[in-house]
């Protein structure tokens, strides 16, 4: 039997793993960033002729990374309300927190079932990027 999963519709992984993968009744995401499937266009980052990020929209980043998420879950047997834990990585915290924080709120508007939350900063994400989830949720059988 095969735990591990992937979805057609979120970008491919920047490495040697399933976008999922399932342990009891339990889902664990790698980490997912707002990339597009199929493209190397990030959503609301403008990079330099070295990739390196000149600007970005954090706002736009926020709404893709769910989408992905979203896509990955679907994929795997389980839904955006069985989401139990998110750890959000931002590379800065000062600047992005409040406007992701607001945007989460919308994704996540009842209290009674909010997943848990951490967020940290990080110095840099494997790609060009500015914030990443990694998530745990619920199959419901």
């Amino acid at each position: 039997m095969n735990d591990s999963f992937s979805s057609d519709k979120a970008p491919d992984p920047v490495g040697p793993y399933p976008h999922a993968r399932k342990v009891g009744n339990l889902l664990f995401l790698s980490g997912v960033g707002p990339r597009k499937k199929g493209s190397k266009e990030i959503p609301g980052v403008t990079l330099d002729e070295n990739r390196n990020i000149t600007s970005y929209n954090i706002e736009e980043q926020c709404h893709s990374v769910f989408q992905n998420v979203k896509f990955i879950l679907e994929a795997s047997g389980s839904t955006w309300e069985n989401l139990v834990d998110i750890t959000v990585y931002l590379t800065n915290m000062k600047e992005d927190f409040p406007v992701f924080n607001k945007i989460y709120a919308d994704y996540f508007p009842d209290k009674a079932t909010q997943p848990c939350r951490t967020t940290v900063e990080v110095n840099a994400l494997p790609t060009p990027i500015a914030i990443e989830l990694k998530c745990i949720a619920a199959i419901k059988s």
